[in-house]
């Protein structure tokens, strides 16, 4: 397997392919726009839609300046949680659920038509890998909020 495959690869499983641990995707399949927005009682965690919001912006990003354009949409970390703002609007939240999978498309194309030698450039190859982890880390979360909202599914 080539270098650009490999991490076609590690893409894949960090959002659809379900390999050892469950995917984005999965993650955030059939919950509600109410749901995506709970969070627990006193507690200072981030909602499934801020966590949603996060990785898109860091995967557009990323995108972006990879096709060689200038991200105009610069945000410190916290900011990137409330990129999209939430509602209660079932409609509002599978807009988001769509720029997810947009991003993730995308970022896949663009990877795909990458030459192994612009991997090497600017530590591309490490930021790829980081936004992977970076998914993989808040998908967990995105699971841990579900079951202690009892929203995930018994058989996973």
């Amino acid at each position: 397997m080539n270098q650009i495959n490999l991490l076609l690869n590690v893409l894949d499983s960090t959002y659809d392919k379900e390999s050892w641990y469950a995917p984005f995707k999965h993650a955030i399949e059939g919950i509600t726009a109410e749901q995506a927005n709970w969070k627990p009682a006193g507690e200072a965690t981030k909602s499934i839609w801020e966590n949603v919001n996060h990785l898109i912006y860091y995967k557009e990003r990323l995108a972006t300046n990879m096709e060689g354009r200038e991200w105009a949409h610069n945000l410190d970390g916290d900011d990137t949680f409330h990129f999209i703002t939430p509602s209660n609007e079932d409609e509002e939240w599978k807009k988001v659920v769509v720029r997810a999978e947009n991003a993730q498309h995308r970022l896949r194309e663009v990877l795909s038509n990458t030459s192994v030698e612009k991997l090497e450039q600017n530590s591309l190859e490490e930021k790829l890998l980081d936004i992977f982890l970076h998914d993989a880390y808040h998908t967990g979360q995105i699971m841990q909020i579900r079951k202690m909202q009892k929203s995930w599914p018994s058989n996973r």
